[in-house]
Parts: structure tokens; sequence; C-alpha cells
């Protein structure tokens, strides 16, 4: 049998609650100013896609995605 390893998201300070929207949110948002600042084969670049894939609903990565996509996302993923 293959050695599994299944991790979540590490402890953020800054994200002490429960509620981890916040966290979400932040993590999508990095990841594309990371992408768009280093590239996406950048190491911290894939731990701010692994946090946001795993906090984040799929159906609001999905609406954001689409929002990018048509320049109408409500927050800012350029730096």
């Amino acid at each position: 049998m293959s050695d599994i390893e299944i991790k979540t998201t590490p402890f953020d300070a800054r994200f002490p609650n429960t509620n981890q929207s916040k966290h979400c949110w932040q993590s999508y948002s990095d990841y594309f100013k990371c992408i768009n600042a280093r590239g996406e084969d950048f190491a911290p670049c894939k731990d701010f896609k692994k946090a946001y894939q795993s906090l984040c609903p799929a159906d609001w990565v999905g609406k954001w995605d689409e929002q990018r996509e048509e320049g109408t996302l409500p927050f800012k993923v350029t730096v």
C-alpha cells in the first residue's frame, strides 16, 4: 500500500476564529497576486492555492474565476 499523506491548511494566526471565510478569500487573492508576480511554479504560490482549494466552497471559486476573467472581481488580484 502506498503512503498517502492527507493534510489540511496549517493554522494561520491572522484567522484565529472558526469562520474561515476571510482566510479563504485572502488565500485566493494571494494566489493570483503571487502567480502574477512570480509565476505558477513558485512554491509559495502553490501553498496559497492549496489553502484556498481546501477552505473555499467550489461555488465561490467558480464565481470568482468568472468575475476575474470578466474583469469584474470586486477585489484586486494584481500587484
